[in-house]
């Protein structure tokens, strides 16, 4: 099984951990390739990571990627306009219109915890519809069971499993990230995979979920760079 974590950040972008700690712990840990993720700025911020990047998959030797997090609607939808730049977008959920829009947004990769700080799921069978409909994929994020206290954990969990439920129900893809903050935070792919058993998917689910899904939207991202790309369906045939 080749495992990837597509949502891990650093000290650039609110973390606490070097590219260089996150990239060699993941590859320990067993990693095949994980995506760091940063809040844009601007142009020159997006060239001095993808410089660093590179830098350092030669040196440790993993597959490393690029993503922005938009966190709210207008960084929404001025990555998504300018989406063949870099690797993946994610969109933090939480707030209903996030995580509404995030899922009729052909051009986002990850939904990040739609649950995140809410009493409910923060997702509906609508969402869910358009989710499947888009390809976008709703997130299981380790961190938030992780950094949450027993009562409060059992909520997450609780709505977490809703919409891994809702997901399978309507069809729309389910992925496993860690949303490390610190490369104390990674964890091996067979522990996401036997939480994410604990939460409502199948063992075959589960290493789905952190092998083929995340595979298929690094495929995704690298065609739609590609020259010959046009739009979401259509692209250059030779």
């Amino acid at each position: 099984m080749q495992a990837f974590d597509l949502h891990v950040h650093s000290a650039f972008s609110g973390g606490e951990s070097s590219l260089e700690e996150l990239a060699k712990t993941a590859k320990l840990l067993g990693f095949r390739g994980i995506c760091f993720v940063f809040y844009y700025q601007d142009e020159r911020q997006k060239e001095i990571l993808l410089a660093e990047i590179e830098r350092i998959r030669k040196e440790v030797g993993i597959d490393l990627y690029l993503g922005f997090e938009a966190r709210d609607l207008k960084e929404l939808k001025f990555l998504a306009k300018h989406r063949r730049s870099f690797d993946l977008l994610l969109a933090r959920g939480g707030e209903i219109e996030m995580n509404r829009e995030a899922c009729e947004t052909p051009e986002v990769d990850i939904l990040t915890h739609p649950e995140y700080q809410r009493n409910d799921s923060g997702l509906d069978h609508v969402c869910m519809k358009f989710a499947a409909k888009n390809n976008v994929a709703i997130e299981v994020n380790f961190r938030e069971i992780l950094i949450t206290n027993k009562k409060t954990r059992a909520m997450v969990m609780a709505n977490i499993a809703r919409n891994i439920k809702l997901a399978k129900k309507y069809h729309a893809s389910i992925i496993l990230c860690s949303g490390a903050i610190s490369h104390w935070e990674l964890r091996s792919p067979e522990c996401l995979v036997s939480m994410a058993c604990q939460l409502g998917l199948e063992l075959n689910e589960a290493k789905k979920a952190i092998s083929e899904v995340p595979k298929r939207i690094i495929e995704k991202a690298k065609e739609r760079r590609s020259e010959k790309w046009i739009m979401p369906g259509v692209k250059v045939l030779e």
